[in-house]
């Protein structure tokens, strides 16, 4: 089978909105240093909406894709046999990812914005204090230690989370950007709370809000290096046949993450009916800019 050639400025596209989604954690925290407040409704909702906006573009567009490319190669049931073990495939890719990472260390551990201010409030009263008032000022260091520990294993976790979601969104974005794009802004909006997550732990072990934010931005950029990666691997073999195969397991990674991480974060910040709404609300968005553009 002879290869696709790819467009140099769709490449660059494709790249440009996976490092659009990809920077979005920085989003996370600089929100965490500069809001007053977390407000876990707004955030309920919206990853409620992106969960949405990843569910149907899987069944509604790769995964039909994938079906019908892979049966006008392959004939029909074994067309269609193969797009399954595709979209499986892929489920089974990122569980796989999602087990290797330890149980304590998920990135998925909700952290608000207030826990800034009461680290800040707690820090300020312990530099007031006489050296040597405070009982157990070696244990302090420990903590401090060990939630820095926690930080960057976070920062760590949520790369190696991220990786498989750049090539996500940079396949999209060769195959067509007008599906990319709602893909990258639905990623983007999972990673705003990924970058609190970073950001937080950070800050209460070193008090350094620079640190903080520049390692939550750094977690968010293993997006775009796994669109380099994904790219320069499968550019020699980009096939009908691979694309047909990519876009099941494209669609098996997106429902996974909505379902393992989007909703479950979604209903931990806010209430069970704004996820759903959410949900429903970010179809319809879907379903809408699919039919205009």
């Amino acid at each position: 089978m002879e290869t696709i050639a790819v467009a140099q400025n769709q490449v660059l596209i494709a790249f440009l909105i996976t490092l659009f989604a990809g920077l979005s954690t920085g989003v996370g925290g600089a929100i965490a240093f500069f809001a007053k407040r977390t407000n876990k409704t707004f955030l309920s909702v919206s990853l409620g909406l992106s969960a949405g906006i990843m569910i149907y573009v899987s069944f509604v567009e790769l995964l039909s894709d994938s079906f019908a490319t892979l049966s006008e190669i392959y004939g029909g049931m074994t067309g269609e046999f193969y797009a399954i073990l595709s979209f499986f495939g892929g489920i089974f890719l990122i569980a796989i990812i999602d087990r290797l990472v330890p149980e304590r260390a998920n990135p998925h551990e909700m952290h608000s914005v207030e826990e800034i201010e009461c680290i800040t409030k707690k820090r300020a009263k312990v530099k007031e204090m006489p050296q040597g008032a405070i009982k157990g000022t070696e244990d302090k260091r420990v903590v401090d230690h060990k939630m820095l520990r926690i930080g960057l294993i976070t920062a760590l976790v949520i790369a190696i989370h991220n990786f498989p979601e750049g090539m996500v969104t940079f396949l999209s974005g060769l195959k067509d950007i007008k599906i990319a794009i709602p893909i990258a802004i639905a990623i983007a909006i999972h990673n705003i709370p990924e970058g609190i997550s970073v950001s937080v732990p950070i800050y209460y072990a070193t008090g350094n809000r620079k640190k903080a934010f520049w390692l939550s931005l750094l977690s968010g950029l293993s997006e775009p290096l796994g669109a380099i990666v994904g790219y320069l691997v499968l550019a020699p073999f980009l096939t009908e046949a691979m694309l047909g195969v990519l876009f099941g397991m494209i669609a098996g990674i997106m429902v996974y993450i909505s379902f393992d991480e989007l909703l479950p974060a979604a209903e931990e910040y806010g209430k069970h009916h704004h996820a759903i709404y959410g949900l429903i609300g970010g179809m319809a968005v879907m379903s809408l800019s699919l039919l205009f553009l």
